[in-house]
């Protein structure tokens, strides 16, 4: 019973906190896009705000400054007149010119003079009671005052002035300026500073988000495409983004290195199928061999001899295929040249001295400009070139003629090394094979790899390059490595 009661408060409390959790609210982490809206809406409004600021105190400062200079100038027409006129009365002169100076709306012009007669003009009252001004009543100040104050609940601008009668000071001139119009005028133009900011903050930080959004929706697709594609979904690109800009330019640097991943990748893999299948038969072959001596014994020594001459000519044959697979697979890594300048001439002598004993050939002395200078892997140049001359000697007879020949092209702006023989030469249908991997149409033996021709391209490639396979003038074959001529220099001393 105890169980079932507490089986009940477990489900009880699991059932409240289910409800606890769907009752929370989901919090959603805000993107990128919107982090930095966010923060450009900040700064923005920061702007804004500064710029309001400067608009409101340039406004306040300018309608000041106008009302300050219209009462100033009430100031100024009556002293002029007053030293023009010297009044003997100047109460009388007072009154005058209140009667034909009638000031502008919002304005009060209050004369107070020693003697304690005043002269206003009406709406007087409210001035007079301003605790600024009255004790320019009873003296007047030294100077003229301008100050902003608030008279009735009204912003006003105020003048005080001493009168001056010869040389001395006979009373006080007041003047002042309702700024009422001038305050909701300001406080207009303060909504309606405030409203454009706002607009103007808002257009710019939706446009922001949106040309954030778009733009992180493509690194998004860069992202999701780079982990698609270490998944193992090696066919997935980017495509055209549809501008010129960074964005695009890094979709297409992308898919470039997606392109040589894959391409190295799949180099790997056909190499490491190309090893397992050239394997296989050496070592079934070998395996057979003893597997036949064990059998039979090993008290025959010719047939113990003839088995041994079979297994180390299957595993120095092995050796070279696989040399040669290992080399085709380090042709893709990004330090498979190793470059200096090196003459051309002096590489095709090098060439021509090691080959030349090879076989019984005649071989012609080899044919290259004198002057020019060639930054290549002179190992791998080499490397090539003899592999192109064992090819060259393997579909010749003794005395057929092999030549050496070294051009560089001014037109196509090339520099060509070729190997040219006098044998059948390849057919027009079956140059395009012969450079793949264990291509051996036509092949006149059975001792080849098939893989020389692929590591020539190999290296014609590395050096920026191709081959090139023709019918030479000698009537063989011509296989040429061509090279760019940014490779070639023109001396060395250049």
């Amino acid at each position: 019973m105890r169980s079932h009661v507490i089986g009940r408060r477990v489900s009880h409390h699991a059932v409240r906190a289910q409800r606890a959790l769907k009752s929370r609210p989901v919090l959603r982490r805000v993107g990128s896009a919107g982090r930095l809206a966010i923060l450009n809406s900040i700064i923005l409004a920061i702007v804004f705000g500064a710029v309001v600021a400067v608009f409101i105190r340039n406004f306040t400062s300018s309608y000041q400054a106008v009302a300050a200079s219209s009462i100033g100038g009430e100031l100024s027409e009556f002293q002029q007149q007053a030293l023009k006129q010297r009044p003997a009365n100047l109460e009388a002169f007072a009154t005058s010119f209140l009667r034909n100076h009638a000031p502008g709306p919002g304005e009060v012009v209050v004369i107070n003079l020693t003697n304690f007669s005043r002269l206003a003009t009406p709406g007087s009252v409210p001035v007079l009671a301003s605790p600024i001004v009255r004790p320019w009543l009873l003296a007047p100040p030294s100077k003229s005052i301008v100050v902003s104050t608030v008279i009735a609940g009204h912003p006003t601008e105020l003048v005080g002035a001493p009168i001056i009668a010869g040389h001395n000071v006979v009373g006080t001139f007041i003047a002042t300026s309702d700024l009422s119009a001038f305050a909701k005028e300001r406080t207009r133009e303060i909504l309606l500073s405030i409203a454009e900011g706002a607009i103007a903050l808002l257009a710019g930080v939706i446009s922001t988000f949106v040309l954030l959004r778009r733009l992180l929706r493509k690194v998004g697709r860069i992202t999701s495409t780079a982990d698609e594609f270490g998944s193992g979904t090696l066919d997935q690109r980017l495509g055209d983004q549809g501008s010129n800009d960074e964005v695009g330019e890094l979709a297409r640097t992308f898919d470039a290195m997606l392109d040589r991943v894959q391409a190295a990748m799949t180099a790997q893999r056909r190499l490491l199928s190309d090893v397992s299948h050239q394997l296989r038969t050496p070592l079934t072959v070998v395996r057979g061999h003893l597997e036949v001596l064990g059998r039979s014994g090993a008290n025959d020594p010719v047939e113990v001899r003839e088995t041994l001459d079979l297994v180390i000519d299957e595993i120095d044959h092995t050796r070279v295929v696989v040399e040669r697979l290992l080399m085709l697979g380090r042709a893709m890594e990004p330090d498979f040249l190793d470059t200096r300048p090196i003459e051309v001439r002096a590489l095709m002598n090098e060439v021509y001295e090691a080959v030349r004993v090879l076989a019984d050939r005649q071989f012609l002395l080899p044919q290259a400009p004198d002057d020019a200078v060639a930054v290549v892997d002179a190992e791998k140049i080499r490397g090539a070139l003899m592999n192109l001359i064992d090819n060259a000697v393997r579909a010749t007879v003794p005395g057929d003629t092999i030549a050496l020949v070294a051009e560089v092209d001014y037109v196509d702006d090339v520099i060509r090394l070729s190997v040219d023989d006098s044998g059948p030469g390849i057919p027009e249908d079956q140059r395009n094979a012969v450079v793949e991997r264990f291509s051996r149409p036509g092949a006149r033996d059975r001792d080849g790899s098939g893989l020389g021709l692929a590591i020539v391209k190999a290296v014609a490639e590395g050096h920026g390059g191709w081959i090139t396979i023709q019918t030479s003038d000698l009537g063989g074959a011509r296989v040429t490595i061509v090279l760019p001529r940014a490779r070639i220099r023109a001396s060395e001393e250049d």
